[in-house]
């Protein structure tokens, strides 16, 4: 499934702290299978999976078979979206407080 194609937002994936978490933890390595990630989670393997799959749906986790085991490992280039997103936003706000501030410094004067 290309970017262009994905079946999830990748803002909705990343909203959810358990969703979050599973990513911080894919990052730490190059690929983690289920059973070690559920092992983060004081919920069920299913739950974990549901969560997996919505990473899944975004383009963030890709999962490959290794046996009778998933291995799951992290794609984190749809994140540049949110990246982006935050760095106007960080512009927005750094131009807006130094316009506050150039306001605060004239009126003192």
């Amino acid at each position: 499934m290309s970017e262009n194609n994905r079946l999830r937002d990748v803002f909705d994936a990343i909203a959810d702290p358990t969703r979050r978490r599973l990513i911080g933890l894919l990052a730490e390595s190059e690929e983690k299978p289920l059973h070690e990630l559920t092992a983060h989670f004081q919920i069920g393997r299913t739950a974990v999976s549901k969560h997996l799959t919505i990473l899944k749906e975004a383009g963030l986790v890709h999962d490959r078979k290794v046996g009778r085991e998933t291995r799951f490992r992290l794609n984190a280039s749809p994140l540049r979206e949110v990246q982006d997103w935050v760095a106007f936003y960080s512009k927005f706000w750094s131009a807006n407080m130094l316009r506050l501030n150039q306001l605060l410094e004239e009126e003192e004067e």
